[in-house]
């Protein structure tokens, strides 16, 4: 079964971008060649902030516009909690 996950990478310049994937590893890949999102391709390099697994395509779309909606001070303490969890953070 396929796992789906939302995701949220760190721009050069601050801002956070949020998308969901199959393969969060490979799509960050392609956010850093400049082949990912036309938001990202100006903002290289980026790195992972944020990411979380959820059961189907459905619970990730869900999720990924709840994480949209919220005020930048909640991404940020989702991107903190993750690197708390993490320990580090991931390079693009």
């Amino acid at each position: 079964m396929k796992k789906y996950f939302v995701y949220m990478l760190r721009c050069r310049d601050g801002s956070l971008y949020t998308g969901y994937t199959v393969d969060v590893q490979a799509r960050i890949e392609t956010h850093a060649q400049g082949r990912g999102a036309k938001y990202t391709r100006s903002r290289r390099p980026v790195t992972l902030a944020y990411a979380e697994a959820l059961p189907d395509k459905t619970a990730a779309l869900k999720r990924e516009a709840q994480i949209k909606k919220l005020p930048k001070c909640e991404k940020e303490a989702l991107a903190a909690a993750f690197l708390g969890k993490t320990g580090k953070q991931q390079a693009d």
